[in-house]
């Protein structure tokens, strides 16, 4: 059981990692896609990934398949498209800030109306707010400006919800079926659900910059197969180990790592104010971790 929950705690730094470096990437894409074209493009790629990794086919009552269209939805498709289109209407600052309350949102929704016996203590609430803070530091990283937009922080909001929707549902099929088949089938969904948006909103996307600039490739390729495919895999594991709420307390460092990358690849600065946040994620991550033990009988 210890061993688990180290992989655990492994498997989520490694996401994190990963999908902090994703929104960089994604900027290399953004120059030939529109952030709607972005999204089967990666669920696509993660569904054929997970498919050389697992060649297996999973046959699932009709209940199970409903409740994977509502998995592939929350944590796929409408998750990402939420996100995007946020970013349209709001600055990026209150979207980074917004989306991070799905650790929040995450906890009230597995209190509420998950059967696990994961006991929340007040220590979870002490660390999500030192972690909040954190991000706010790190999102703003110097600037101190952060304006209202209602359609587009309802938007983000939005956006945190599904994740939190995604969290508390697919925990149950981790622990029921094969981890990596339950990830393809998730993405699977994801793309069948992305495509009609994807149609309705900006149309087919011209696919050729993917085979002809080598920086779009590259980063269409750590998109799909490590952002999407072995992270979600890897994070679902991670899931079983930890419990939804210890593992996306993980997700208030992720600003920080976006923005090491772009300092380290892109030359964006780092502030003061943004190496404070960290350490206020990393102290309210700690916190949070302090779950309250069920007292014996």
């Amino acid at each position: 059981m210890e061993k688990s929950k180290v992989m655990g705690h492994i498997f989520a730094i490694i996401t994190i990692l990963v999908w902090g470096s994703c929104f960089v990437l994604t900027k290399n894409l953004l120059v030939y896609f529109t952030p709607i074209q972005i999204i089967p493009l990666r669920m696509g790629l993660a569904y054929i990934t997970l498919w050389v990794l697992r060649p297996k086919t999973l046959r699932l009552p009709w209940k199970d398949e409903l409740m994977f269209i509502l998995i592939g939805i929350t944590g796929g498709s409408f998750y990402f498209f939420l996100q995007n289109t946020a970013l349209d209407h709001t600055y990026a600052a209150n979207v980074s800030i917004l989306v991070a309350l799905s650790p929040i949102l995450t906890v009230l929704l597995a209190q509420l109306f998950s059967r696990s016996n994961e006991r929340l203590g007040k220590y979870v609430y002490i660390g999500a707010v030192i972690a909040i803070a954190g991000v706010v530091l790190v999102v703003l990283n110097g600037q101190m400006s952060f304006h209202l937009s209602p359609v587009g922080d309802l938007l983000a909001l939005a956006a945190a919800l599904m994740w939190a929707v995604y969290s508390v549902l697919i925990k149950k099929y981790t622990e029921q079926y094969d981890n990596f088949i339950v990830t393809r089938r998730v993405f699977l969904w994801a793309f069948l659900t992305a495509v009609p948006l994807m149609l309705l909103t900006d149309g087919m996307p011209e696919l050729t910059p993917l085979f002809t600039v080598p920086k779009v490739l590259i980063s269409w390729l750590f998109l799909g197969v490590m952002g999407n495919a072995v992270c979600f895999a890897i994070w679902n594991i991670a899931f079983k180990s930890l419990g939804v709420v210890v593992t996306n307390n993980y997700l208030y460092a992720s600003p920080f790592v976006t923005v090491f990358v772009g300092w380290l690849l892109l030359d964006e600065p780092i502030s003061v104010m943004s190496i404070v946040g960290a350490v206020l994620i990393t102290v309210g991550v700690i916190f949070a971790y302090k779950t309250e033990k069920p007292k014996a009988a």
